[in-house]
């Protein structure tokens, strides 16, 4: 089978959308597939093509087997909301152009943002081929949660295009149980043509290491006990609330380490400086392969997003490299994330956006009788991500 995916991040970018793709593709290659991925010119999150790459009209190269077609598109770095979606557009037109080329046998479009998907369509119509649609997060819902947008004309459309979206494609591929009921539930979607793959991680990359002392002694954290946040610092993320959490815990030896970039990072360095924290460390990204060092030296794995409905379905995908390299998790998610966690006994949970449930999980993770044993080998078959790629390969193949 010839398969055309469309998703504007792929590697080298180091998201979670990138990986979740490229590791999904790579698999389906071992399997026989024929795969072509269209995407853009490297230059997640700062809007700035990768060293190595132009951004042209076109360019293909093959990574694993995979064909990768990259196409212009307007860069804007990952903040603000009109010019993001200048660039979502133009990713949607250039995808659409050049798939137009592309022999294929089935369209996999993956959204947010979905402008990506309304490509998928278009070229499902003109090709006279079955799309099927992957859904990595309810938008524009997200986007008025966290205030990017009010409710207003362009939301309501947006809207209306997204029903048209679900219903116009053959099967649906959402991450979560709660994205794949609410899919079902709100637009009518019959329940056979909706399938939940999970995120995962690749286990063969992510594995339990020793802590990196010569890193640890690099970032001046001897004898600290770290709490890091290894990811997108999104406005949906509140880690705003965990600044301000952290001014009022007085035990020194807890240490909060913050690695990446976003829409709120700005604004975190600014709050930072005015509370003159002493206890928090701001890094930039790193590379994939570097993640691995900073992850091995926490003693707890931070995941935190805002209290919302409409994130009680969210499954961050960073809580599958903590839980792939054995480090608790330290939780402030509600929902199908909370129940992960509780289930397979990978960390401590607080209520999202609580400063005593915060505080009073951390007392609870330096009390010595309380040290968490990730059970790797429990959650393994859950978040492994090439018998999860053989899944949803198997159901495109139906």
């Amino acid at each position: 089978m010839r398969i055309l995916f469309l998703t504007d991040n792929f590697i080298p970018e180091t998201n979670a959308p990138a990986h979740r793709t490229y590791e999904h593709c790579r698999e389906w290659v071992k399997q026989g597939e024929e795969v072509t991925v269209i995407t853009c010119f490297p230059n997640f999150p700062y809007g700035k093509v990768y060293k190595g790459y132009k951004n042209k009209l076109y360019q293909v190269e093959w990574i694993e087997g995979i064909k990768v077609i990259r196409v212009w598109s307007f860069m804007a770095e990952n903040k603000g909301f009109f010019k993001r979606i200048i660039d979502f557009l133009s990713y949607m037109i250039s995808s659409f152009m050049v798939g137009l080329f592309v022999k294929t046998d089935l369209i996999i479009a993956t959204s947010p943002q979905f402008f990506t998907a309304v490509s998928g369509r278009w070229l499902s119509f003109w090709k006279r081929k079955k799309w099927v649609m992957e859904v990595r997060d309810l938008w524009p819902e997200s986007v008025k949660v966290v205030g990017a947008m009010k409710d207003n004309p362009a939301i309501r459309f947006f809207e209306y295009l997204e029903h048209k979206l679900y219903k116009s494609a053959w099967k649906i591929v959402p991450v979560t149980e709660f994205i794949g009921n609410e899919i079902t539930r709100k637009h009518n979607v019959a329940k056979n043509k909706v399938l939940v793959i999970r995120n995962g991680v690749d286990l063969s990359l992510f594995q339990p290491l020793p802590k990196d002392e010569d890193l640890v002694a690099e970032l001046g954290l001897q004898n600290k006990f770290i709490i890091g946040y290894i990811g997108t610092h999104g406005m949906a993320h509140g880690l705003d609330f965990i600044l301000k959490t952290a001014l009022k815990i007085e035990n020194g030896k807890v240490h909060f380490l913050f690695v990446g970039s976003g829409a709120a990072k700005e604004d975190l360095l600014e709050l930072d400086k005015s509370l003159q924290l002493t206890n928090t460390t701001f890094l930039p990204p790193v590379s994939k392969s570097e993640v691995k060092r900073y992850i091995s030296i926490l003693n707890m794995g931070l995941v935190n997003l805002i209290d919302s409905p409409v994130f009680l379905g969210a499954l961050p995908s960073k809580m599958n490299e903590l839980a792939a390299m054995k480090i608790p998790i330290l939780l402030g998610v509600r929902g199908e994330a909370e129940d992960f966690v509780k289930n397979n006994n990978l960390g401590l949970c607080y209520i999202p956006e609580n400063e005593s449930s915060l505080i009073s999980a951390i007392n609870r993770a330096l009390t010595a009788g309380e040290t968490i044993d990730v059970d790797l080998h429990k959650v393994a078959s859950q978040i492994n991500r090439g018998s999860l790629a053989k899944k949803m390969l198997n159901f495109l193949r139906d």
